[in-house]
């Protein structure tokens, strides 16, 4: 794996635009079809750092930070939700002029394709086309979520004084945590995921966007129907060591996701695309071929 961008690197090839007079980052490069990457939670858009070199050359690769996620704006007054992330992917295809794309998503952006496709079902008008959908590791369900404790400590009374307790030491044992034993991130690459997350002070919003977790739980029906009635073609490539999302969310995705499309990952946790980038790299553009001949 050749090596990747630094933080800072990747922050000054990027983009700004505005979403409700907040300045959103985002990172595009390529040409050819659309395709969108949504991160997740605590991260930014750099944790497609590893696989953005391969996909570049064929694809136009579009990554957003999300409102209160990594270089964008991240304002502490404000009430967070995965429906305004929503309006925040569209209003950034609007401006883009995009109609039609494929959409991967991880963990928090799951959930932002999932409130994307229930729009899409609702509106026979709806502008935007997602010719297809892959899904990394996320809670898709909300009734195989495992939160970790440091989530849960986040969603209680004492969030907002946890959020400023966190330090780079907690932090990193807690999201390696979720990474497989033979992928464990390095010391380096952790410093680099914690100055994103420190970028403007955006680790004392966590608590604030932790809510993600009880608005799956209050949404649960409209974004598993979802999930479950769209046509739109779908593939899930899942770390099974993940103890978050892991096989067991997998296996709920194999019930009730009809003709399921699914990749397991051997020795791979949370983060496929950063534990397994080569391997996770092949299974995106083999899939986008796939949709492209059906």
């Amino acid at each position: 794996m050749q090596s990747i961008t630094t933080p800072e690197s990747w922050k000054q090839t990027g983009l700004y635009f505005n979403f409700r007079s907040m300045p959103i980052f985002f990172k595009e490069q390529g040409k050819g079809e659309a395709v969108i990457f949504l991160h997740g939670f605590p991260t930014s858009s750099w944790d497609w750092a590893k696989i953005w070199p391969s996909l570049k050359e064929n694809y136009r690769l579009i990554a957003p930070d999300f409102l209160g996620f990594g270089f964008s704006s991240k304002p502490t007054d404000y009430h967070y939700s995965i429906y305004d992330q929503a309006s925040l992917v569209e209003s950034l295809m609007k401006r883009l002029g995009i109609d039609t794309c494929h959409i991967v998503a991880h963990n928090y952006g799951v959930s932002v394709v999932q409130e994307l496709l229930a729009r899409s079902l609702e509106d026979e008008n709806y502008f935007l086309k997602m010719k297809s959908i892959i899904f990394l590791n996320g809670g898709l369900f909300p009734e195989t979520h495992k939160p970790r404790l440091i989530q849960k400590l986040l969603m209680s009374k004492i969030g907002p004084l946890v959020s400023l307790l966190v330090s780079r030491k907690r932090f990193g044992k807690s999201f390696s945590s979720v990474f497989g034993e033979k992928n464990q991130p390095t010391e380096k690459e952790l410093d680099d995921f914690w100055s994103i997350i420190l970028y403007k002070h955006g680790n004392r919003l966590s608590a604030k966007l932790i809510n993600y977790i009880p608005e799956r739980d209050r949404n649960r029906d409209r974004w598993v129907s979802a999930l479950t009635n769209s046509a739109v073609m779908m593939k899930l490539i899942n770390g099974p060591l993940d103890p978050v999302s892991g096989l067991h969310m997998a296996k709920r995705y194999n019930e009730l996701v009809p003709n399921a499309n699914i990749n397991f990952l051997e020795d791979v946790g949370h983060y496929p695309h950063w534990e397994a980038a080569e391997e996770t790299a092949v299974l995106i553009e083999e899939f986008l071929q796939e949709v492209s001949e059906y």
